[in-house]
């Protein structure tokens, strides 16, 4: 295989992940306009968010192992086609109900492609310093999408419209699947039965803690909705352990770098993607930006997460996961800790600016996950990773933005508190992740 196919097919695996995580974000500036023109409140701005990152997470795990079962590629191509539809009916959406169901179909469509893409680059590199390198490119274009939606939001919201924040993918969909279709090479197919009823369990479980976390201080359904989702993940674990071929085999989690690593990305999407969520409505809010100027004031942050990001690959390649993990986790808190005490915008920015050195950490956290399982179940490694980080994500959107709007004004002090300790434990899970010096030689 040339050098050229193999760039070639790198390019084609970060596409999807670039739009996914474009889309968990792009909506965080947009929802004032949105909010305007569809009605609905910050709880509907909240399921505008939370809808496509809980479908993200719950569909995960069957989607690594249907790529396990069907081929990864055939899964991820297929993945992307349903992410574009439900962009495009995103951008066609006449109320903010219909709005929900199309983000969850984006969930969906982004929930097949996102495990596959990270199994699909584990096989297309198997030599550990091409791979590393290859993880870190991947990990860097995708911090970049995450860090680009709130300023593409605000330049479309500006110049054109709230929808053209949905239509911008199709293209990007469009070049993924030629590319992945023409320069990836298949993963062979194996026998792997599905389990519907894990994936039922999960979705409920995931959709009620977050629905009910968002209505905390809203409405009386709030705690029987978070005691609901508690039941019902109970249930979903007894039901895995019971399973003869499970959606999620606990057993993988008697692993220690795989489990702290995905902890960590648990972790690590609770903590951003709520944080981001926080500094956009504050702009809008208390700092009365609009939202384009909140648009171009993520830009430094969007340079600082692609910086860190794409230059974690070379780190992990050279000195092992634990640095790089260390320094970007350790970062991340210190930005939370200055945020938390911001009330003016060069503080905000500037606290900002260094939580989202947190992106150092992402590509060495990934490589120590995927080091650990055999390959024949990379797709499903990959799938419980990319859900832990997810549900986190979900998570935090839900928590985070309840409590910067639980006061009688929105303060940043409580939100960033909990994300300083959410990184505070980060840390902790990478001393574990990392323990063994054998690890710095397999980890990439």
């Amino acid at each position: 295989m040339t050098a050229t196919t193999q760039r070639l097919a790198l390019i084609a695996l970060c596409l999807p992940f670039f739009i996914v995580q474009l889309d968990a974000t792009v909506v965080n500036v947009a929802v004032e306009a949105i909010r305007h023109d569809l009605g609905g409140g910050l709880g509907g701005e909240q399921w505008a968010i939370a809808s496509y990152t809980i479908a993200l997470a719950a569909g995960m795990l069957t989607a690594g192992s249907l790529g396990d079962r069907y081929g990864s590629r055939r899964v991820c191509v297929l993945g992307t086609v349903v992410f574009g539809v439900g962009s495009a009916l995103c951008s066609l959406a006449p109320t903010l109900p219909v709005l929900i169901v199309a983000r969850t179909l984006q969930g969906i469509g982004a929930a097949a492609l996102l495990p596959c893409s990270l199994a699909l680059i584990v096989r297309q590199f198997p030599e550990p310093r091409a791979r590393a390198h290859a993880l870190g490119v991947w990990g860097g274009i995708a911090g970049i999408g995450l860090a680009t939606g709130p300023v593409a939001g605000g330049v479309l919201v500006a110049l054109v419209d709230w929808r053209a924040i949905f239509w911008v993918n199709l293209p990007f969909a469009a070049l993924a699947v030629v590319l992945t279709r023409r320069y990836v090479v298949e993963s062979p197919s194996r026998d792997r039965r599905l389990d519907p009823s894990g994936f039922v369990l999960g979705t409920l479980a995931l959709s009620a803690l977050a629905g009910g976390l968002i209505q905390v201080g809203r409405s009386g359904w709030a705690l029987p909705l978070i005691a609901a989702g508690a039941l019902t993940g109970l249930g979903f674990v007894l039901a895995e352990r019971r399973r003869r071929d499970p959606m999620l085999p606990l057993a993988i989690f008697s692993s220690r770098p795989f489990s702290a690593a995905s902890t960590a990305g648990l972790l690590f999407n609770f903590c951003f993607y709520g944080t981001l969520l926080c500094l956009s409505l504050f702009l809008q809010g208390p700092l009365h930006q609009s939202a384009f100027a909140t648009g171009m004031l993520t830009l430094p942050l969007t340079v600082a997460i692609g910086i860190g990001a794409t230059g974690s690959g070379r780190l992990t390649a050279r000195f092992g996961p634990r640095t790089p993990m260390l320094t970007g986790f350790g970062l991340a808190g210190l930005g939370a800790i200055l945020l938390a005490a911001a009330d003016s915008l060069p503080l905000v920015m500037a606290g900002g600016v260094v939580l989202c050195c947190c992106s150092i950490a992402m590509p060495a956290m990934t490589s120590v996950a995927m080091s650990t399982p055999p390959e024949e179940h990379t797709g499903l490694a990959s799938g419980v990773l990319n859900t832990a980080r997810q549900t986190g994500g979900a998570l935090g959107t839900a928590v985070l933005g309840t409590l910067l709007t639980a006061g009688s004004t929105m303060s940043l002090s409580v939100p960033m508190t909990v994300v300083a300790l959410g990184y505070a434990a980060a840390v902790g899970c990478t001393l574990l992740a990392t323990r063994r010096p054998a690890l710095v030689s397999t980890s990439v």
